[in-house]
């Protein structure tokens, strides 16, 4: 029973991040009189806050095992100088450094998982002293903005799908929605299949893992409460499914229905969520985070997931550089400034612990998105940028408060 009670509270907490969410996008959607959720923006969201989704799911590991990373933004930066040093200087193909890059990616983490892992140095030192190292080299090798990388290349991030399936028209175009509206495009045949099949495929999950879940024995919640989790993630999906599907040639400025780096981040999502929940790799981490004596005791080789969490985390800071690199179609010295803070915000305002041992890529998911929302809806009303940087500090300290004192109260209880 109590842990039924456990697991209710822990899905209530959930849902609070996301109504939250809900609560921020609604706001600003006010504030800047709709401009924010208008099918442009949205595809801009994404865009621009591709790197915080990507670096959130490495960094979440690493929080969760009770580590810290303060070196992915001067990470990305180097990695990005050296895929642009590449094509700009050297003309190589834009493959060959997008490989180059990832493998170099796997080299940083492996660099910064053997001092934490096998020399014991704590993670925050070692990615501090990282930070300052990869931003030097990265301004060694970036002195000058490299500039006219190729178009394959740039299309990663600006790129979007064919329209396999042409234009639908608008159902509420016309009753619902005044026929002048920019809400009252045409809609994205593509666009609108892949919300729908993501509602579907969540639904099949959802009752995946639940029939799973009885039939070991483990508590699930009650099913109603299961639904109304389903019913509004898919409101929350084809909400925004409908709006990017207005994203169409055709509107004013030009634009093309699902940005090619949405289903990157998708399939990245999906891994990840899998690799949290369902290997052993995950269960080690959260077992490390929880109690890393006992998690030793039962034959878990921490030094080996140590290291394993920051080779992930370079693999994952390199395809933020290829993403970043690609979307400002340069490589520049500046390139990363912030990237971690932005990242860890994210995993604290999603609701991984500060201790570790508990997170979700969910949550995650979540508190970049806040983040994200935080930093359009701002630019949008004109807020001045040192006022967006302590309404931020602001939300991220309430995110890690709320979450202290909910489990103080748990362990009251």
């Amino acid at each position: 029973m109590n842990q039924l009670k456990d697991l209710v509270g822990k899905n209530l907490r959930q849902y609070g991040i996301m109504l939250a969410l809900v609560v921020i996008v609604i706001t600003f959607a006010a504030i800047t009189g709709g401009k924010l959720v208008q099918p442009n923006n949205v595809a801009a969201l994404i865009g621009q806050n591709a790197y915080v989704l990507i670096l959130a799911l490495g960094m979440l590991l690493v929080i969760i095992a009770g580590h810290i990373d303060l070196s992915v933004g001067s990470g990305v930066a180097l990695i990005g100088a050296i895929i642009g040093y590449q094509m700009s200087v050297w003309q190589v193909p834009w493959g060959w450094a997008v490989l180059t890059g990832l493998g170099v990616g796997l080299l940083i983490g492996a660099w910064q998982g053997f001092w934490v892992a096998f020399v014991k140095i704590p993670a925050f030192v070692v990615t501090l002293a990282g930070m300052l190292l990869f931003r030097g080299l990265d301004q060694v090798i970036a002195a000058r903005t490299m500039a006219s990388l190729p178009q394959g290349f740039v299309n990663i991030s600006n790129g979007f799908l064919p329209r396999f399936f042409g234009a639908l028209k608008n159902p509420f175009a016309g009753w619902l929605i005044p026929s002048g509206s920019v809400f009252a495009r045409n809609l994205d045949g593509v666009t609108m299949a892949i919300g729908l099949f993501a509602v579907l495929g969540l639904g099949f999950q959802a009752w995946r893992n639940r029939s799973s879940q009885k039939e070991h024995g483990i508590p699930v919640p009650p099913l109603s409460l299961a639904i109304v989790r389903w019913v509004l993630l898919s409101i929350a999906i084809l909400a925004v499914t409908f709006v990017l599907s207005m994203n169409t040639p055709g509107a004013t400025p030009i634009l093309r229905g699902t940005p090619i780096l949405l289903i990157l981040l998708g399939i990245l999502i999906l891994v990840y969520s899998f690799v949290t929940s369902r290997t052993v790799f995950g269960r080690h981490v959260y077992a490390v985070g929880g109690n890393r004596n006992a998690a030793l005791l039962s034959g878990v080789n921490t030094r080996l997931t140590d290291f394993m969490i920051f080779v992930n985390m370079g693999f994952l800071t390199a395809v933020a550089a290829i993403v970043t690199t690609s979307r400002a179609g340069n490589a520049s010295a500046q390139a990363g400034t912030g990237y971690e803070l932005d990242a860890i915000a994210s995993c604290f305002i999603g609701g991984t612990a500060v201790t570790g041992g508990i997170g979700r890529v969910s949550g995650a998911m979540i508190g970049a998105l806040i983040m994200g929302v935080l930093n359009m809806g701002l630019s949008i009303a004109r807020v001045n940028a040192n006022w967006q940087m302590a309404i931020k500090g602001l939300v991220l300290l309430i995110a890690v408060t709320l979450d202290l004192v909910s489990k103080r109260r748990s362990k009251v209880a």
